[in-house]
């Protein structure tokens, strides 16, 4: 069969490898879609310190049970279960956490293995009927959005701002719209990829200059109920905390670079409008679970998202037009 592995900063080779077989408790299917995201981009150019390579990348995962026929869709992070978060309900920060693509092959592949313990967490899900192997495998990162947004607590009336008019951006405003928002705002510096977004997800307005100065325009001076930074920017994370409203909630859901984490922070802001500082990180077995029953009630529409479609031996073409911001979603069907 054909494979994606990533072998080093800069080197992810198409090669072929023999069709894995499934051991005890394991799960074999034949991947369907797998999509693309910053991720794929980021360690295609850097790598990550929980790749040894060679790995197999691909983490948005769907595809069909190799005995049975069965469609389904499969988480990437994968939580111990055992650990005291993960007893607890706080499976997003287990220290235990493993992850497909990462420390397993991943579904740029033909075939896959799915380890026993995805299924001891529940981490394999039906895809319901009506909904594609594509749409199912976005129900990944929706899940990571979904943990996002209800760690900030957007609810009906907000006026919301979304910073990064990227796929994850993209589904912030579907989300949030989907949630209740009275407002939703999507902010990018690059203009001509908000404006391929802004035509997709229809913000109520789509900003890529000022940010500060036109949110507060837009709420005559009150600023945002929430503020998501769905990019992986300081400054963006800097001008949220300025536009938040007195009891606002600000979601750092985007990360930044390791050799950059430090941002400037005005406290004062905080502790004056008692604001609310949030982190997001990935997701959980029943965020994905949720996340497939979104797409599959169409409360949250991916379809029209995804703007490319490219096969496996394509797949440096897909991470490149991610990194470019040249695309919404960009899903590879091996």
């Amino acid at each position: 069969m054909k494979v994606a592995r990533f072998h080093a900063p800069g080197d992810i080779r198409i090669e072929d490898a023999p069709e894995p077989v499934a051991g005890p408790g394991e799960l074999k299917i034949r991947v369907r879609n797998c999509s693309t995201c910053g991720t794929d981009a980021k360690i295609y150019k850097f790598g990550h310190h929980h790749i040894v390579p060679p790995r197999v990348m691909g983490h948005e995962i769907a595809g069909e049970v190799v005995d049975t026929g069965a469609r389904v869709q499969v988480i990437a992070a994968i939580p111990c279960g055992t650990c005291p978060d993960c007893v607890a309900g706080r499976r997003t920060v287990c220290p235990n956490q493993e992850s497909m693509g990462y420390h397993y092959d991943g579904g740029f592949a033909e075939y896959m293995i799915i380890p026993a313990k995805v299924l001891a967490v529940d981490g394999v899900n039906a895809i319901p009927d009506g909904v594609g192997f594509a749409e199912a495998s976005v129900a990944e990162p929706l899940a990571c959005v979904l943990n996002g947004q209800t760690l900030a607590r957007v609810g009906p009336g907000d006026d919301v701002v979304v910073m990064g008019a990227g796929p994850i951006g993209c589904l912030h405003v579907r989300l949030a719209r989907a949630r209740g928002a009275h407002r939703v705002f999507l902010v990018d510096v690059n203009a001509e990829r908000l404006a391929m977004a802004a035509e997709l997800v229809r913000p109520d307005a789509a900003i890529d200059a000022d940010p500060v100065e036109q949110v507060l325009k837009l709420t005559g001076g009150r600023g945002a109920d929430v503020v998501i930074t769905a990019a992986a920017s300081g400054a963006a994370q800097e001008q949220a905390v300025r536009m938040a409203a007195r009891q606002g909630r600000v979601s750092f859901f985007g990360g930044l670079p390791k050799d950059d984490p430090i941002i400037s922070l005005d406290s004062n802001l905080v502790h004056y409008r008692e604001l609310t500082i949030v982190g997001a990180n990935g997701s959980s077995p029943a965020h994905n679970a949720e996340a497939l029953r979104l797409v599959a009630e169409g409360a949250v529409p991916v379809s029209d998202l995804i703007t490319h479609r490219l096969p496996l031996p394509r797949v440096l073409d897909g991470i490149d037009l991610v990194s470019r911001g040249a695309a919404i979603k960009v899903t590879i069907e091996p």
